[in-house]
């Protein structure tokens, strides 16, 4: 049991705003995750202001959603004892790698198998597992890349609804998928899964 939570997001907040929101997630009493948004949030959790936040006490993980893979090695120097979550299926191979140890994941809801193994590959720290990682990944990433995509949660719906689990429409403000996405999107699933993947 945690919180997962984003940095103020109704206006760019400066570190020690930052700083002092994190002080009030964490006064709930349960272990803290900070999710790093910031193409929606405007605030992004530097390296440096989450060695800030881990050195203080205020939080145990990182949901880092970035897609700079280079910030994992920065975040483990500066923070040794952070736990790093990949926070986009895009970058689960490359985070896998550079030592995360969770995966808060979108794509997983339409094919928990496949992905399971795949997180569980590039996780393990053996080579071996990457080379058989490699190509699984290849054939995923075209599904896994939505998951960074303004368009994610939809796109996963109708991945999940074509896998044959209940994905559904999704509540306003989303719209459907535009004809030419939702075509793209739907090739790409039926690709993934004739290919044996579940």
């Amino acid at each position: 049991a945690s919180v997962l939570a984003l940095p103020p997001n109704t206006f760019k907040a400066g570190d020690d705003v930052v700083v002092a929101h994190y002080r009030e997630v964490a006064k709930a009493g349960l272990p803290v995750v900070a999710y790093n948004n910031p193409y929606d949030t405007k605030v992004d959790l530097t390296p440096a202001l989450l060695a800030r936040l881990h050195e203080e006490g205020l939080i145990v993980a990182v949901k880092e959603f970035t897609g700079d893979v280079r910030r994992a090695y920065e975040i483990a120097e500066l923070a040794p004892g952070l736990d790093l979550l990949v926070g986009s299926d895009d970058v689960l191979l490359e985070l896998g790698l550079a030592g995360a140890v969770g995966w808060i994941a979108g794509y997983p809801n339409a094919i928990p198998q496949s992905t399971v193994e795949l997180y569980n590959l590039v996780t393990s720290g053996n080579m071996d597992d990457i080379a058989t990682a490699l190509p699984i990944y290849r054939d995923l990433h075209p599904l896994l890349r939505w998951d960074s995509k303004t368009e994610f949660v939809q796109s996963i719906k109708l991945s999940m609804d074509l896998a044959g689990r209940k994905g559904g429409a999704c509540r306003q403000p989303r719209l459907p998928l535009p004809a030419e996405l939702a075509a793209r999107i739907t090739a790409d699933t039926k690709a993934v899964l004739a290919k044996g993947y579940k």
